[in-house]
């Protein structure tokens, strides 16, 4: 009585490997350049969020006639005061660990400024954001 084989062969086997070999090969450029990506997408997303916590100082401060002692309003005179408005700031100018805030605001109340965010270890990853002057009165 003859047993029925199972299993795979040694030809088999190596078929596949090559197979996965060569799809790993073809595959592994793309996955290395998605750091790249990766920076780019958390520099605007970082810059998003920084738009966002401008708009919503302004709108507390014009709300709160530009007073501080309210608590809800910030005087902002340039870009890189950002960092004090937004949570989990670590330092002046930086609005994050590793990305720094740059750029000017004009001189009057409202009065707005393009300011950059860029990475620190590369710094082709930029995006901009519209910075809002105000100004807080002494209550």
């Amino acid at each position: 009585m003859k047993r029925k084989q199972t299993g795979f062969t040694m030809i088999e086997l190596i078929v596949v490997i090559v197979i996965l070999g060569i799809l790993a090969a073809t595959a592994l450029p793309k996955f290395v350049d998605m750091s790249g990506n990766a920076r780019e997408s958390a520099v605007k997303g970082l810059a998003g969020s920084a738009n966002s916590a401008m708009s919503i100082n302004y709108a507390g401060c014009t709300a709160n006639k530009n007073q501080a002692a309210t608590g809800k309003c910030v005087a902002i005179t340039q870009c890189s005061d950002v960092s004090g408005i937004m949570q989990g700031s670590t330092a002046a100018g930086k609005i994050a660990e590793g990305y720094t805030v740059t750029g000017t605001i004009g001189t009057g109340l409202g009065t707005t400024g393009t300011c950059t965010v860029t990475s620190d270890d590369d710094s082709t990853k930029k995006a901009d954001f519209i910075g809002i002057r105000t100004v807080t009165a002494s209550p």
